[in-house]
């Protein structure tokens, strides 16, 4: 198989810019997950494999905003009231069978499809009826064609309504519904292998002997996958031994689409994970100008890919939500891939040495003028906390050395990076 990652990704003796980084990961990474027909009820969450192009106006025939009457403008007295018979009544699914004369108006209904002749409806708030005449006010209408919506006001025949790439929401499923598609092309959801090394790692319930600690990392990285809509395999811990990481890799790349782990990878000579893939197949550093974050682990098993961020908590958190979520999600084929940031007004200030991009834990206050973000009081890398505590992080570019209190910043919330 063609390796997923080429040798634009292979790292270089210079730190690589973050936009450089990013552009990259925009040209060069491809779905790689399998398409499928599901029903539309099932395809919320999913990501679309196709444009979905209207064969329909909707709505498909001019139809009532309102409860009320339907009527020719030019019948309305300006002057005065306005009385006229009322000769028919339109409920929605039913339409009129003959058009509106002069001098006339048909009761009608909300949805019900406007019959012919008829331009305006005026509600029934502004009329009042009794033995078969309606009485309407003077100035009842603002203007010819009020209350009336147009066929295809909201989408018209050959329209792209959704683009492909779209993560699906309950608003696309609905507006899928009303151009009558019954089922949809989406991508199946990767599957997602992950696991952790190390003799001094244990999974929480087990005893914490000496020198020990329990996976953090493991657990937040399955769970923003789970987020994602990823189907994740829970490799476990394994053990400081080349021959049984080699084995469980290989395993692995068979019946997963990406193999993905924190910490226990480095540059160094006897880390067994950098080991073993290279045995199975390749593994290269990317090494981007960032903080926190160190080289990321790129490597390829038997064409599939494999992932390795640092190990610190809070680095792996922050380079899976910049580096390695944009990555995953275009080989799922989304094509959101990046991220979006907020301009927000800072409630603090800042030196910063510049050189590199730094994402600072922050959250939001609120104030009579409107949001402001406040940076948290530590940065260090092992204070997970400071993830629970903050509402998002503040992208200070490499050119930037000095925020001023108001000045306005780039605030990404966790919840853009989070599904």
């Amino acid at each position: 198989m063609t390796p997923v990652f080429d040798c634009c990704f292979s790292h270089a003796d210079d730190m690589m810019p973050l936009p450089e980084a990013r552009r990259k990961i925009a040209e060069t990474v491809k779905p790689i997950a399998q398409t499928t027909s599901l029903p539309l009820r099932q395809c919320v969450g999913k990501i679309l494999a196709e444009d979905i192009i209207s064969p329909r106006n909707v709505p498909p025939h001019d139809n009532s905003a309102m409860d009320g009457y339907a009527l020719r403008f030019a019948d309305l007295n300006p002057h005065g009231e306005t009385k006229l018979p009322v000769t028919a009544r339109i409920a929605a699914g039913h339409p009129m069978d003959r058009p509106l004369n002069p001098g006339e108006t048909f009761r009608i209904f909300t949805g019900a499809a406007m019959p012919q002749g008829a331009d305006t409806v005026v509600m029934q708030e502004n009329a009042c009826e009794k033995d078969g005449v309606v009485t309407f006010a003077q100035g009842c209408a603002a203007k010819q064609g009020a209350n009336r919506r147009k066929a295809g006001e909201d989408i018209q025949t050959g329209d792209v309504v959704l683009k492909k790439g779209r993560k699906l929401r309950a608003a696309d499923i609905g507006v899928c519904a009303s151009i009558g598609k019954t089922d949809l092309n989406v991508y199946v959801p990767l599957k997602i292998a992950v696991f952790s090394t190390g003799d001094e790692i244990r999974d929480p319930g087990q005893d914490l002997e000496d020198g020990c600690i329990y996976d953090i990392n493991r657990y937040t990285v399955m769970s923003m996958l789970d987020s994602m809509g990823f189907e994740v395999t829970d490799l476990g811990i394994l053990p400081d031994d080349l021959t049984t990481i080699t084995n469980a890799l290989k395993h692995a790349a068979q019946d997963h689409d990406i193999l993905f782990t924190s910490g226990g990878v480095s540059m160094g000579e006897e880390d067994h994970v950098k080991s073993a893939v290279k045995t199975l197949g390749k593994i290269d550093f990317w090494r981007i100008a960032i903080k926190p974050g160190r080289p990321i682990a790129l490597g390829d098993i038997a064409g599939k890919p494999f992932i390795g961020l640092p190990g610190n908590p809070v680095a792996t958190l922050v380079t899976f939500m910049m580096i390695a979520r944009p990555m995953i999600a275009g080989f799922a084929g989304r094509s959101d891939i990046q991220s979006r940031s907020y301009k927000v007004a800072a409630a603090f200030e800042l030196d910063h040495k510049g050189g590199r991009y730094e994402w600072q834990r922050a959250y939001l206050k609120d104030t009579p003028y409107g949001p402001v973000v406040e940076l948290f009081h530590t940065t260090g890398s092992g204070v997970l906390t400071s993830m629970v505590k903050t509402d998002g992080l503040v992208e200070i570019p490499d050119h930037v050395h000095k925020i001023e209190t108001g000045d306005l910043v780039d605030f990404i919330p966790y919840s853009e990076v989070n599904q």
